[in-house]
């Protein structure tokens, strides 16, 4: 059976949905509601869920996780997400998609060049992403560094890349899939953004 929790913490509400201690999908927004409604839409249909109000040991660590990467936090974590559940095309978009380092972002371009389909499929996957904020789809901008889109609203994907900030000047690789993937300070994108 899965188990839901949420949590606000410093009036972020911070959910997540996980059987055996394995993430089935985590959400984060202005309001439980908004979150829970998330977590919901990113259950398999024939698994069997209950809320619970007062969060396990593993839930509340997964959480304050969560709230640490909200917050711009470097975290040394390996989360253990049910990505097997999902096509292979997605799995391996998000996975290629956690490997953005903190303080980096990437275009769609760039990781379609890396895990093979075109931006838009990149983009669709990114818009499904059921792991919010473990994999960092908020890392991810269009190729001119604007920022595209964010199920969380552009103010949100704004707010969590400047708290991520690390002032790095220059780009660099990722090796994922055998393939480089290019990836840039996230001051690129921020300081294009002021001059628009």
């Amino acid at each position: 059976m899965i188990e839901i929790y949420s949590q606000n913490i410093d009036d972020v509400w911070f959910s997540i949905a996980f059987e055996k201690q394995q993430i089935i999908t985590s959400s984060f927004g202005v309001n439980r509601q908004l979150t829970l409604s998330n977590i919901l839409r990113n259950l398999p249909f024939n698994v069997s869920f209950e809320f619970f109000h007062e969060p396990s040991v593993f839930a509340r660590s997964i959480l304050a996780s969560l709230k640490d990467i909200y917050d711009g936090k470097g975290i040394d974590s390996n989360f253990p997400l049910a990505l097997n559940r999902l096509p292979a095309y997605t799995q391996k978009t998000l996975k290629t998609t956690a490997k953005i380092p903190l303080g980096y972002l990437a275009s769609y371009g760039s990781i379609a060049k890396a895990v093979g389909g075109s931006p838009r499929a990149v983009g669709n996957v990114m818009a499904s992403n059921p792991f919010a904020p473990i994999i960092p789809c908020h890392r991810v901008v269009k190729s001119d560094f604007t920022l595209g889109g964010y199920g969380g609203g552009l103010k949100v994907k704004l707010e969590l890349l400047s708290r991520e900030k690390r002032g790095f000047s220059s780009s660099t690789e990722v090796e994922v899939n055998g393939h480089m993937l290019q990836v840039f300070p996230v001051e690129y994108s921020l300081g294009r953004l002021c001059l628009n």
